[in-house]
């Protein structure tokens, strides 16, 4: 009896031991697999892999769920492109938007949250400091074999207080393309960089202020939309109009502050009404409201970033503040702007603010769209609508109706990179300075070639111009073979053929313009290195 129970007990102990070792190679196996993908993983393929899912898991979800009423049911591939659509926050909409219900607008809610640039920003972060702890434990575990020389990483012998006395040197490259905002920073990091890095110390202090940054970030993601969320559902408690609108069209004031809010940080541009922001073109306080959101999200959130690192490091004083301000290059998120640049990007944008809205003012200010509001509201209108072209894509007016050279100007903002900035002297993180006879060249340069625009900036210009001059003579005239009644758009009767050029039916403004045109372009040779000063990022 007692030799079983003990063969029993043998049993037992040796069945528990292989199921642990076999565990335990489970595991080993399983993190071995996930080093080596995150190790070996392109952020190209990362961004592709994350979109496709998000946008395959949302047209589930909005097919799962039922639209408001049974009348009408999106088909499968408008819903797939709503998904992709509040995906890559584009705001474009094969169906009308009253047709979601309030669970389809709150998936649509979620998809452009975590599509927007600043969230997949946050996550490439974080995603940099799981490839540099997978480094880390890779490094371990050679270090480890009885087979492999042990190797001392300093790292490991410096303290808190010992980190601001080592000076970082490693030269991190910085990220310069879109396509990179899920970082595949460190993936450009050489086994010599990595090397330098913990030779001098600053490996760490690169790390903590990598992880210091996607915090940051993560705040002011969760404030923004909170106070934002928070003063639309109070304009909306407080301003019966604005509620009545809603209350007409059965959409909930809490799901349509949330929607609003986090569709315009993201630069999407979804509203839950089909008129988009043309039924709340009376309630200026609720633009106002939503346009610092516009520019916290999109062209100035570089500068308000810089100004929150800023700010911490006064009232904290940590050194990651430090290091985030005055190592920007080492750092690598493109979102993250030296000092000079985003002085000079606020400029920049409240410049092109400045610029559309005296055009629209000139342009726009009596047409229909504008028509009943007074000037406190034209003014507030027309801010909001020139602030929507980078890159938003809220509206109170319809496009179609306004003036073609508005609309010219309007495409050429919507066309601009967020971060274009005119930059007329060289800033101290300017990649350039690493080469010395460049910058030497560049500060003898005459302050006059700043304002030196390209050729196309020029075009523009004097396209915006002929729309100013000749917006009477649109669709009244042929393109070169002359001039043709029948293309008339409001024929009167007293117009006779003529077989001159498109030109001969434009006013004496206009011909001015086109002679400068004409010789422009035979001098543009004088041209071809302008725009020097302005900087596309």
């Amino acid at each position: 009896m007692k030799s079983t129970v003990a063969c029993f007990q043998n049993l037992c102990i040796s069945s528990c031991t292989k199921v642990a070792c076999f565990t335990n190679s489970c595991f080993l196996f399983m993190s071995c697999f996930y080093r080596f993908l995150l190790l070996r993983s392109n952020p190209l393929w990362v961004q592709i892999g994350y979109f496709a899912s998000l946008c395959i898991f949302g047209f589930w979800v909005l097919k799962v769920l039922k639209p408001r009423t049974d009348s009408f049911t999106p088909r499968d591939l408008d819903l797939f492109f709503t998904s992709v659509s509040a995906t890559t926050v584009s705001s474009m909409s094969p169906v009308e938007m009253e047709v979601f219900s309030n669970p389809q607008l709150t998936v649509m809610t979620i998809l452009m949250f975590i599509g927007g640039e600043v969230f997949t920003s946050m996550l490439g972060l974080f995603f940099i400091r799981l490839k540099h702890k997978a480094h880390q434990d890779r490094i371990a575990s050679v270090n480890s074999s009885p087979h492999a020389p042990k190797t001392t990483d300093r790292i490991e012998q410096i303290e808190l207080g010992d980190v601001g006395r080592v000076l970082p040197v490693v030269k991190i490259p910085a990220v310069a393309t879109s396509y990179e905002s899920l970082d595949g920073l460190y993936s450009k990091l050489t086994w010599n960089h990595v090397s330098d890095c913990r030779e001098s110390g600053s490996e760490y202090l690169w790390y903590s202020s990598v992880r210091y940054l996607g915090f940051v970030v993560l705040g002011y993601l969760l404030a923004v939309h909170l106070i934002g969320a928070a003063m639309v559902s109070l304009y909306l408690a407080v301003i019966s109009s604005a509620a009545e609108v809603l209350k007409n069209k059965s959409l909930k004031q809490f799901t349509f502050s949330v929607f609003t809010v986090v569709s315009t940080f993201a630069s999407c541009g979804f509203i839950p009404t089909n008129e988009n922001m043309v039924v709340f073109s009376r309630n200026s306080g609720l633009l106002l409201i939503l346009i610092p959101l516009m520019l916290l999200g999109n062209t100035l959130f570089p500068p308000c970033l810089r100004f929150l690192i800023w700010a911490l490091r006064k009232l904290f004083k940590k050194q990651e503040s430090e290091f985030l301000l005055k190592r920007t290059e080492e750092v690598g998120y493109k979102h993250l702007l030296p000092g000079l640049y985003s002085n000079f990007l606020v400029a920049t944008v409240f410049g092109f603010v400045m610029v559309q809205s005296i055009l629209l003012w000139a342009m726009d200010w009596d047409s229909e769209d504008l028509e009943g509001l007074n000037s406190y509201q034209k003014t507030v209108g027309v801010i909001f609508q020139t602030v929507n072209s980078r890159h938003t894509g809220e509206t109170i007016m319809d496009l179609s109706t306004i003036s073609a050279a508005s609309l010219v100007l309007f495409v050429v903002m919507m066309y601009l990179p967020p971060y274009t900035s005119f930059l007329p002297i060289p800033f101290e993180d300017d990649m350039k300075k690493k080469n010395p006879e460049s910058c030497k060249r560049r500060r003898k340069r005459k302050a006059t070639e700043n304002f030196i625009f390209s050729q196309l900036s020029y075009l523009t210009i004097f396209i915006i111009l002929t729309c100013i001059t000749e917006r009477d003579a649109y669709g009244n005239v042929g393109f070169s073979m002359g001039y043709s009644c029948k293309r008339q758009l409001h024929g009167d009767g007293n117009y006779q053929d003529k077989w001159f050029g498109f030109a001969g039916r434009w006013s004496d403004e206009g011909k001015i313009i086109l002679i400068l045109v004409m010789l422009f372009g035979r001098l543009k040779k004088f041209n071809m290195d302008g725009s020097k000063a302005w900087n596309l990022l």
